[in-house]
């Protein structure tokens, strides 16, 4: 049954006429956008037992404390406000006069557009709430990143945003999926961007925030998000900022010994660079929304093996929407201009310059190279083998078109392709789709292609449709 959309007013007011459910709103930096749809659709004293905004910087670390970093939007910052906020409640409303009350605290700390317009602003908002009396809290925060030009357009978004997320916290939370999507209801995705977004609690404690992940992509909230090892969210902004970035893009399907090499090797030349740091360098594997639909739709067990096995390897893992490389290298440069690399096979190499992948851009492929080369970018290129035996093809003996030669031969003289010629020549012949096959048909032999103790893995987990090997009866 397709559920019903209602306003904001209507949501507000639906809330509020529920007796049990009662909390605080502290918002600061956009003003009192989400509480005002409260107080405005009636019988907000039932339901608001303080609304606050401390503007004033002085005013907030007196009531907040400070952050290491002096910033106000911040995660840090939001789960002070909701856990000091929250903590009040339950200290100051005795559960004697309130037996029957659900209680929740609802934070947000936004910066809107500036006068220049050139920081189109941003925050993190987020709820903890309780659905009977007696349970522990559960916890919904998120970031977004805002798009419209107005400052007073954006508060409305942040508004009607705030209203969705309560109002799908206490309505929609059997199905979080379903409350994902609701936090658009009535706001257009051009509005605002989700980039990051985390459950916890014991009403989600079923959930994986990685596929929650996986959610904003499909539903077009977001083109790229990230984990971690662990399997936790993070932010891009607070990972990528001013950093040098080092991408692998694949399918990890699994991921074998060819990956692990290629990101040793290449993680090697990049380190070397005159201008990389390697205390500010971030190591990303990326694997691209198409290359999850590579057999149809988005099978999501698929996608939870891939990031099972990256997370086990200590990976930090990226999703994106971006099947062209200009387009990531474009993701990268909101973040940082340091010098970043790219490592990628042969046939990547010789798709970077196949001119059928940019016909939808203005400026064709020389626009697409301006993109990827207005920054600091290296290509750091892992050579191919298809058998053994065969002739080892690297970037110097790349067949490209003559039309295209001379900006290839450009980008070479100027070392902004570089051959990974330290490769380790036992792995070439090893290709992720061929050990797919062996692991789900219960061959033998497929263990040796993959990095240690992932074969394990596989089959403690029964990842990638494993099937027991077969045995042999004399």
């Amino acid at each position: 049954m397709e559920r019903i959309i209602l306003t904001a007013n209507q949501k507000a007011l639906k809330i509020n006429l529920n007796e049990n459910i009662y909390g605080t709103f502290a918002e600061i930096g956009a003003g009192q956008e989400v509480v005002r749809h409260f107080f405005r659709s009636g019988g907000a004293s039932g339901t608001i037992a303080k609304a606050m905004s401390a503007y004033d910087k002085d005013f907030s670390d007196a009531i907040y404390g400070t952050e290491d970093d002096s910033r106000y939007v911040t995660e840090p910052r939001l789960r002070k406000m909701i856990e000091y906020e929250y903590g009040l409640i339950n200290e100051r409303l005795s559960r004697e006069k309130w037996p029957d009350k659900c209680y929740f605290a609802f934070a947000n700390t936004i910066a809107t557009i500036n006068f220049t317009r050139k920081f189109k602003g941003h925050g993190w908002m987020g709820v903890r709430f309780q659905l009977s009396p007696d349970q522990e809290p559960n916890d919904v925060i998120f970031h977004v990143r805002m798009k419209e030009e107005e400052a007073s357009l954006q508060q409305e978004t942040i508004g009607q945003m705030g209203v969705n997320l309560i109002y799908g916290c206490f309505h929609i939370r059997n199905n979080p999926e379903e409350l994902l999507r609701s936090l658009y209801d009535n706001i257009s995705k051009y509005k605002v961007e989700i980039d990051m977004i985390h459950f916890e609690g014991p009403e989600f404690k079923n959930v994986d925030n990685r596929l929650m992940s996986l959610q904003l992509i499909k539903n077009g909230m977001t083109d790229a998000v990230i984990f971690g090892p662990e399997g936790n969210n993070i932010l891009p902004a607070a990972l990528l900022y001013k950093k040098n970035i080092l991408a692998l893009r694949g399918s990890f399907r699994p991921a074998t010994k060819v990956n692990i090499d290629m990101i040793k090797k290449g993680y090697g030349h990049f380190v070397e660079e005159r201008k990389v740091d390697r205390e500010k360098l971030v190591v990303l594997f990326e694997i691209t929304l198409n290359n999850l639909r590579s057999e149809g739709e988005i099978d999501e067990q698929d996608f939870l093996d891939r990031a099972e096995i990256l997370c086990s390897l200590g990976q930090t893992v990226l999703i994106s929407n971006y099947q062209q490389y200009y387009k990531l290298v474009e993701y990268f440069k909101r973040y940082t201009e340091e010098r970043m690399g790219l490592i990628m096979g042969v046939t990547n190499l010789k798709d970077l310059f196949n001119e059928k992948y940019y016909r939808e851009l203005q400026g064709g492929i020389l626009a697409a190279f301006g993109i990827l080369y207005s920054t600091d970018l290296k290509l750091y290129i892992y050579p191919s083998q298809p058998s053994e035996g065969a002739e080892l093809e690297n970037s110097k003996n790349l067949k490209i078109h003559p039309r295209l030669r001379p900006l290839y031969d450009y980008l070479k003289s100027n070392k902004r392709i570089i051959d990974i010629d330290n490769y380790d020549p036992e792995v070439l012949q090893i290709f992720s789709r061929d050990i797919l096959e062996m692991i789900r048909c219960g061959e033998q032999g497929w263990e040796k292609a993959l990095p240690a103790y992932v074969d394990n893995i596989i089959r403690d987990k029964r990842l990638f449709g494993y099937l027991p090997e077969k045995t042999t009866v004399d």
